[in-house]
């Protein structure tokens, strides 16, 4: 007789181990270009998570465990949904963290070509000026004018030269724009206007 498997031997959903449902996958190369900023920003993240939050929420639901039927109480149920979220994170940012590659855009200062880390300012086709910095998967956003190295944009632009023009294609059709600037980061330790 086949009897229904308990709840606690499956998971929450097919994608436990993956990666989080907002942040885009790998290419198929299997890069993962980063600064030093946002490596240093998500590895403080991981050990925020192993050292600080994690253990608070098994404390959390170890308390609420000794509070009597479990599948009523309401700290134990959360802290456990809680438990497999940070969970979900740290296996996430140690798989990532692990194939990092940290990329210093400094390096390329004072270049006019576009390279992973460069701030570009560009001119679409109706004349309308944009400015971008590539960035990576994991750090990269939008609201600050950063976009992900794989993005369409960023392939268009990367080892572009100021003055050329390069073909966009995007959902939304194609089109030409035109690399005004390019700049990046001073080293560190440089001093002085660039």
């Amino acid at each position: 007789m086949l009897g229904r498997m308990s709840k606690a031997f499956t998971r929450e959903s097919d994608n436990d181990d993956e990666e989080d449902g907002d942040v885009p996958a790998l290419p198929a190369a299997g890069k993962n270009y980063i600064t030093p900023a946002g490596y240093a920003r998500l590895r403080a993240e991981l050990l925020q998570l192993m050292d600080e939050e994690r253990p608070k929420v098994v404390e959390a639901v170890h308390w609420a465990a000794r509070n009597g039927d479990r599948s009523e109480n309401g700290d134990y149920i959360y802290g456990k949904k809680r438990l497999r979220e940070i969970d979900r994170r740290i296996r996430f940012l140690t798989k990532r963290l692990e194939i990092a590659e940290v990329t210093d855009p400094a390096v390329h200062h004072g270049r006019d070509q576009a390279f992973f880390g460069a701030s570009v300012t560009y001119a679409d086709e109706s004349g309308q000026e944009r400015t971008v910095t590539i960035m990576g998967i994991d750090e990269a956003d939008s609201a600050l004018g950063q976009v992900s190295w794989i993005s369409p944009i960023a392939r268009a632009l990367l080892k572009a030269r100021e003055g050329d023009v390069v073909r966009l294609v995007t959902p939304a059709g194609a089109q030409e724009i035109e690399i005004l600037r390019v700049r990046y980061p001073q080293p560190a330790g440089a001093s002085g206007a660039a």
